[in-house]
């Protein structure tokens, strides 16, 4: 009201002053309005960001209810409503999750050696140690040199954008170094670091070096970070990671998914990782079943690769250690005598089974449902993933966790990581073979020792606890190597399980 008598008080003022007065009341609401946005905004984003509201509150929730606080409809425009509802409700906004705000003590450069899930459970251990020493992460390289020679990059098996929005809170990742340290070799320090170790080692023998050196870039990542013995924050990062993070590329979950689809339609199915490929018989030194020319080949291979294990292996022994994969006439041997019958379906998740389909063929006489995914897919479908070995294991690793049952004959780096992801998803049923006591009992029954009945019942009693139930991580502090994986049982990360003792 006062603002109306003093304009009429203004009419009676000189031409001047009339003119003057309607500017500066102007100047005036425009400021109160200004002023009063500026203070809903605060208000609701204090609503927003209250404290205790964290990340596991309903953020989106927030987020729509700011969204409709501010949002506008321009004059004229009117909400048509159909049976009391709007036509087409706005969609809600996008999640965001907040950067983490910290010091950067230098860039971490890594690149992963092995295949797939070797290298995945790799990514998992570097992005870890990245958040642990406040490291800012480069999205890490592929291994291109490894008996697969696979030329894909990052971004050709996992979703780039994803990964490094979903852990934004954690880690902060780049896509590339920045131009400035490219030029600097000498201030890159290029190592590879100690196998199993805990947080003193990075704490105390990594960080340091980062006084000196702005980029240090791991060389080798396989098995780097410990078992056992971390604070379970950054056990859990480690699953946040491998579980969350690491997404497939659109194209691999769009024909995993079909491939899923497809097999769901045909019936239940078991998802068997023949681990009886070329590449692995050849590291093992494991020639059980070939002939001499085979073994000699195997043998050549091993001789061809520097890294792999040059010295002389006798196979038979390895053998009778439960140190081989199955070969396919044994695998069909142990599922029969497992309670598996011809009315299986089995996904054969793996590459070229070494020697072929002639290998194969008392497998497929045994089980006439045997499929690969070259058999359920057009050639036009896998066309885009030929000489990419990696990315055609992406599709086994996603048949593979989602399978009815899972069986592994070999417990590689594949098996178990799939075998922790099973066991995350609500420990599905994973059958975890004792090779060592299989091949007693095989050559028992072959050489007519043991008959068919007993050789089903021993099997079947030695494997009633081998199902993937919850359980502790075996523990072996003076042999990393020996105890259980973390990847194939993060129990830190089953919050909903009853973890029990061994």
């Amino acid at each position: 009201m006062e603002g109306i008598v003093v304009d009429e008080v203004s009419m009676t003022m000189p031409s001047q002053n009339g003119r003057t007065r309607p500017k500066v009341w102007f100047v005036r609401v425009c400021t109160v309005i200004l002023l009063w946005t500026c203070l809903v905004q605060l208000i609701a984003v204090g609503q927003l960001w209250k404290p205790g509201a964290g990340f596991g509150g309903d953020i989106s929730g927030r987020f729509s209810s700011l969204s409709s606080l501010f949002r506008l409809r321009p004059a004229g425009v009117s909400v048509r409503f159909v049976d009391s509802a709007p036509l087409s409700p706005p969609p809600p906004p996008p999640l965001i999750v907040r950067s983490r705000s910290y010091k950067n003590n230098g860039y971490l450069k890594v690149s992963c050696n092995g295949g797939l899930n070797q290298m995945r459970a790799a990514i998992c251990d570097m992005v870890t140690v990245a958040r642990l020493l406040n490291l800012t992460l480069v999205v890490p390289e592929l291994d291109k040199k490894s008996f697969w020679a696979d030329p894909s990059n990052f971004g050709d098996i996992f979703d780039v954008r994803h990964f490094i929005d979903s852990l934004r809170d954690e880690v902060r990742i780049i896509k590339r170094l920045p131009k400035r340290l490219t030029k600097k070799v000498d201030n890159v320090l290029v190592m590879p670091p100690v196998s199993w170790s805990n947080e003193s080692y990075y704490l105390q023998q990594i960080l340091p070096l980062f006084s000196k050196y702005e980029v240090i870039h791991f060389n080798k990542t396989d098995a780097r970070l410990a078992n056992n013995g971390l604070h379970v924050d950054l056990q859990k990062l480690r699953c946040r990671v491998n579980y969350d993070a690491l997404k497939f590329t659109d194209q691999i979950e769009s024909l995993g998914k079909k491939l899923i689809k497809i097999l769901r339609d045909k019936g239940s199915f078991m998802a068997l990782h023949l681990r009886y490929e070329m590449d692995m018989l050849a590291f093992s030194g494991c020639t059980h079943g070939c002939s001499k020319e085979e073994a000699e080949e195997l043998k050549r291979m091993r001789y061809a690769y520097p890294w792999w294990r040059e010295k002389e292996i006798v196979s038979e022994e390895r053998r009778l250690q439960g140190l081989c994969p199955l070969t396919p006439e044994e695998t069909a041997l142990v599922l029969q005598a497992l309670g598996y019958d011809k009315n299986t379906q089995i996904y054969i998740a793996s590459g070229e089974i070494y020697g072929s389909e002639r290998r194969l063929r008392a497998l497929r006489a045994a089980f006439p449902r045997i499929v690969k995914k070259e058999m359920l897919l057009d050639a036009n479908d896998l066309q885009q993933f030929q000489n990419h070995s990696s990315q055609m294991a992406a599709l086994d690793y996603m048949v593979s966790i989602t399978s009815d049952t899972f069986i592994p004959t070999y417990d590689g780096n594949m098996a178990k990581v799939v075998e922790g992801h099973r066991r995350y998803l609500g420990f599905g049923k994973t059958i975890l073979l004792d090779r060592r006591r299989l091949v007693e009992l095989l050559d028992l029954h072959q050489n007519k020792t043991l008959s068919w009945h007993g050789f089903a019942s021993a099997v079947r009693q030695t494997h009633e606890k081998r199902m993937g139930q919850p359980a502790l991580r075996r523990v072996m502090p003076d042999k990393p190597k020996e105890e259980d994986y973390f990847y194939a049982n993060p129990h830190e990360c089953l919050q909903d399980s009853l973890p029990i003792a061994p």
